[in-house]
């Protein structure tokens, strides 16, 4: 359904363009081409019904009828995931593909409680995520920021325990901020208000976020801001359906981090055209494209920027405005943050004469 040309020219621009990644899961960059080798190498014996071959798993994960249908496919990948050294190499293995992807910043989910459900310790999972963090950094000049989530099938006790067991993690600025991911709407937020102020109390510098407004309407983004005192949404494009909402998101310059495939994907529109995207920058609405699980959904960012411009046709300039809002809603300082939006300016006016040419 594709209605403009993403030409060389532009596909170059978008992918040398300087992004940042908020809405990515690190368990759903599990490749079928690293999950065989580390079932393997921790002996795991995966279900009889379960894919036995790489090119069988990624034909399987085009298929999902629905979040549940994912999911499920989701969990059982992650229980190949063991050791220290696992966490390690999926976590590395993400950030090279972001860094040819033209990702600067990348803000990491991981879901603690999908490995400490099967008795492997919160700190084995985040020294091997954060030491990927490190060599990214040191290696690859990428900026990180680790998001710890809450599953929100799991009842708040469990997620009351779960944050106990990364105290340490919190206080030292390991974990950077907190979020609340999995199905959606049968799990409102106000089910979590003690967990997200716990968490406050422990490093009163943590950052808040929560997935709401994908499956949920617009009172779910609401009651995220409102009651769990978030200051961004995971996806959250239903809040189309509230003006008082948009107005809302766009005063405080709430960033929403949108995920286009993925949103194709598990069928929450029937095309990546029928996202409120243009609408979001006419009401002033700050977003970022993002990839979510793209080892399920088949596309990391690039794929997804060039997507939604294959259905948007947006100029540069709009490209510009879209990455700088990407920017300035990271946790990051302003001094990074101004160098980065330097180099969106120096892409721009190398390519702005080229597409100029061009047309």
């Amino acid at each position: 359904m594709a209605q403009h040309d993403c030409s060389e020219h532009m596909h170059n621009f978008l992918r040398e363009l300087p992004k940042c990644e908020h809405h990515v899961h690190l368990e759903g960059t599990l490749e079928p081409d690293l999950l065989f080798p580390l079932a393997k190498r921790n002996n795991i014996t995966l279900p009889e019904q379960f894919p036995k071959t790489v090119e069988e798993l990624n034909d399987r994960y085009n298929r999902f009828a629905d979040l549940q249908d994912f999911l499920d496919f989701y969990y059982i990948g992650a229980n190949v995931l063991i050791n220290e050294e696992d966490f390690f190499d999926l976590a590395w293995a993400y950030f090279q593909k972001a860094k040819r992807d033209g990702v600067v910043h990348a803000e990491v989910f991981f879901d603690p409680q999908t490995h400490t459900e099967r008795n492997i310790h919160i700190d084995v999972v985040v020294a091997g995520f954060e030491r990927a963090c490190v060599k990214a950094e040191k290696e690859l000049g990428l900026t990180t920021k680790l998001i710890m989530c809450l599953l929100r099938h799991l009842p708040s006790d469990h997620g009351l325990v779960t944050i106990d067991s990364a105290k340490k993690h919190m206080e030292n600025g390991t974990i950077h901020a907190l979020g609340l991911d999995s199905a959606e709407k049968p799990f409102p937020p106000h089910l979590f208000q003690e967990c997200y102020a716990k968490v406050k109390e422990i490093n009163p510098a943590m950052n808040l976020t929560a997935h709401a407004g994908e499956e949920g309407g617009p009172d779910f983004v609401i009651n995220s801001l409102d009651l769990l005192n978030v200051t961004r949404i995971d996806h959250g494009v239903n809040s189309i359906k509230d003006k008082d909402l948009l107005k809302r998101l766009a005063d405080n310059q709430t960033l929403l981090t949108v995920c286009p495939l993925s949103n194709v994907k598990l069928q929450v529109v029937k095309d990546v055209s029928e996202l409120p995207l243009q609408e979001f920058i006419d009401a002033g609405v700050p977003f970022s494209l993002n990839s979510d699980d793209p080892a399920y959904f088949g596309g990391y960012i690039l794929d997804n920027y060039v997507t939604v411009h294959t259905r948007f046709g947006w100029s540069l300039e709009t490209w510009c405005l879209v990455a700088k809002n990407s920017i300035n809603g990271s946790w990051v300082t302003q001094e990074r943050k101004d160098e980065v939006l330097k180099a969106i300016d120096e892409v721009f006016e190398k390519y702005s004469p080229l597409l100029q040419a061009q047309a």
